[in-house]
């Protein structure tokens, strides 16, 4: 699976689970850290969860374990580490404050009007 596989595998699964302002950056050519953040919201720490259990699933079923898991206590800022593609589901006043789509603004989004439902 390519890395833009994968991080389309990652942004269906966060759709289905109603995930909010699901965004995809392709950031290869600025760091060596990933090809591919996406980046999501939920409403609380249940959903949180449950978004990254449903793009755990989806990655497992396509034979991409997750490397690591960080902040599932917290449950404001969860990654997920699939090497080439890192996913971070946060809660609204956590992604405000962290502005990943701000720091890496030079990243190039990916168009996923063909794959996410309008919130």
């Amino acid at each position: 699976m390519t890395p833009k596989e994968m991080a389309i595998t990652a942004v269906k699964a966060l759709d289905e689970k109603k995930g909010l302002e699901i965004s995809a950056l392709e950031i290869t050519d600025l760091t060596t850290i990933a090809d591919y953040f996406v980046i999501a919201s939920g409403t609380s720490n249940t959903q949180i969860n449950a978004l990254c259990g449903a793009v755990e699933k989806a990655m497992d079923e396509a034979d991409e374990p997750a490397l690591r898991r960080e902040g599932y206590r917290d449950g404001t800022w969860v990654l997920l580490d699939y090497g080439a593609v890192v996913v971070h589901v946060f809660n609204q006043e956590a992604r405000e404050f962290y502005g990943l789509e701000r720091l890496w603004k030079d990243g190039v989004p990916m168009d996923l009007s063909d794959i996410v439902t309008p919130n």
